[in-house]
């Protein structure tokens, strides 16, 4: 007892020994002097509002204009009915306007706005606000449905337009502020914070690049198409769609990384025409599985399981079972990360493959090109009496198949155009469809097609490809 008693005395007297030579050295004085009160308004503030001021005069509304013509069902118009009926349904033949907003963003000092395609899809009148309500109309310059932005013009009156520039979005990072602005639910001009939640997001379904930056700012419908901006002032990404159960914001954004969007705002050649560079190649997310049989550590990486003979691809060196794991050193996660990686880059520039070959890592360069034109499109719109009278038709080749985005190796002749009323939009035939076979005629080309449709048959036997279904019909001649 007496002992440990000693050792508790001990022990006190250590600490209070310490304390004081702990308030000699003056560091707790000096820490409590160091707590004074904020004697200005300048010492308490941390605000956005001098990176706002710069930026949103670049963001505008869009407001948008689209004439639906109404489906009138046949026996509205049957002359029998109408006999009975008379005028009883006299607005069946009228148009229905349909009114939308969105967002967009000035990205250049003459007039041209970044938004998104769907924002302006199908609109027959584009009206652009100002934050100084100023109003223009716009003209679509550059549609891209497959990364949803669309590039608008409107022409300065005296002065030029303020702008965003458009920032390198492979420098974000996740954990970053950044803030969106744009026109939620029409109520004005709308500026939330947020961070940035998450990079590369491939799964999210929303356009055919699906590569996204994700936030938790408050994004809402009318933001689409606004600015996602970081904290330099520059433009990260376009706001373009949110996940929600209520459809308001639950803090889970989804921006077009800015990437993207210069790659459509100044990716076109002098006619005007988008330019993609393509790879030329068939390729597979590598999953755990696959990562196994070949020898991978990790399920990361793209699989390459096919090789065009007229693609970049094959002159690079690359042979079907190469898994490119990086590109312009950039991982590659799957196959969506190295076609954004490709569409981002532009057409002339090597970039560089980093390529996983059983047990070897090798070094490819890869030449980016537009896809060719082979066979020519020979567009051509077919007429008389047979079932496809009313379209207009293609050959197919990578150029074509890489602007609606099917697959690079597909051939034969796809309908680009289906007139309204014809015999071709009566049976149900739809832009996109690939026309396989004609009666016994199977078409490869646009004259295989004509040639097929001269002849009038009792009974037509039709086969298409639709968005991968195969479809056949039969139609009394």
């Amino acid at each position: 007892m007496f002992e440990y008693n000693f050792n508790k005395n001990l022990i006190k007297l250590l600490s209070l020994v310490g304390l004081f030579v702990f308030l000699l050295s003056g560091d707790v004085v000096s820490n409590i002097d160091k707590k004074t009160v904020p004697s200005n308004l300048k010492k308490i503030t941390y605000s956005f509002a001098p990176l706002v001021k710069q930026a949103a005069p670049a963001v505008v509304n869009i407001f948008t204009r689209k004439a639906v013509k109404r489906q009138i069902p046949p026996l509205f118009v049957d002359p029998f009915f109408r006999k009975f009926f008379g005028q009883a349904f006299p607005d069946m033949n009228r148009e229905r306007i349909e009114r939308s907003l969105g967002s967009g963003v000035i990205v250049k000092s003459d007039g041209f706005i970044v938004t998104n395609y769907h924002v302006i899809a199908g609109a027959d009148a584009i009206k652009v606000v100002l934050n100084d309500r100023r109003e223009f109309s716009a003209v679509i310059i550059r549609e891209d449905q497959r990364s949803d932005l669309a590039v608008l013009k409107i022409e300065p009156d005296e002065n030029k337009f303020p702008y965003i520039e458009i920032g390198n979005s492979d420098n974000i990072e996740v954990g970053d502020l950044v803030i969106a602005i744009g026109n939620p639910f029409g109520v004005g001009q709308t500026v939330t914070s947020g961070i940035v939640s998450g990079l590369a997001r491939t799964k999210v379904g929303i356009s055919d690049f699906n590569f996204f930056i994700q936030t938790d700012a408050a994004i809402n419908p009318g933001n689409s198409g606004g600015a996602l901006l970081s904290m330099d002032g520059k433009l990260a990404g376009v706001n373009t769609a949110i996940f929600s159960r209520s459809g308001g914001s639950q803090g889970i954004g989804f921006a077009v990384p800015g990437n993207m969007v210069r790659s459509v705002v100044f990716g076109a050649d002098r006619t005007g025409k988008l330019q993609r560079p393509w790879l030329g190649a068939n390729i597979q997310s590598v999953t755990q599985k696959i990562a196994q049989t070949i020898g991978l550590d990790r399920p990361a990486g793209t699989l390459i399981t096919e090789l065009h003979h007229l693609g970049p691809a094959i002159r690079s060196g690359l042979v079907v079972g190469d898994v490119v794991t990086r590109i312009d050193g950039h991982k590659v996660y799957d196959t969506e990360s190295l076609l954004f990686r490709i569409a981002t880059s532009r057409v002339g520039e090597i970039a560089k493959l980093s390529v996983v070959r059983g047990k070897d890592i090798l070094t490819l360069p890869l030449l980016l090109e537009s896809p060719p034109e082979i066979p020519p499109r020979q567009e051509t719109l077919l007429k008389g009496q047979q079932p496809v009278s009313g379209v207009t038709v293609v050959n197919l080749s990578p150029a074509v198949a890489e602007e609606r985005g099917l697959n690079q190796f597909a051939t034969g002749v796809i309908i680009i155009e289906v007139e309204s009323r014809s015999p071709a939009a009566r049976i149900g035939f739809r832009s996109g469809d690939i026309i396989l076979q004609i009666n016994s005629t199977r078409i490869v080309s646009v004259p295989d097609l004509v040639k097929s449709t001269r002849s009038i048959p009792k009974t037509w036997h039709l086969v298409i490809n639709r968005k991968g279904q195969r479809l056949t019909m039969t139609v009394s001649g």
